[in-house]
């Protein structure tokens, strides 16, 4: 595969996966809001579900980064 076409590949996949990071944070965020509980009994699975989307979205982008890192 030539460098350049690895590149692009690269940089493609890290916008569709950034955009459907926060498509799936928003829709979670929206989902936990939508629930009966108070703010305080809520705030743990927003903070928890925030951390845990955007470590997946790091270690993604750690993983493409040490895939292109020959380049």
């Amino acid at each position: 595969m030539k460098n350049a076409q690895k590149r692009t590949i690269i940089l493609w996949m890290k916008r569709f996966i950034g955009i459907l990071a926060i498509g799936l944070w928003g829709f979670v965020i929206f989902s936990i809001s939508k629930s009966p509980a108070p703010f305080a009994e809520q705030a743990p699975y927003c903070m928890g579900s925030t951390m845990l989307i955007f470590m997946l979205l790091s270690m993604t982008f750690k993983g493409l980064e040490y895939w292109g890192k020959d380049l």
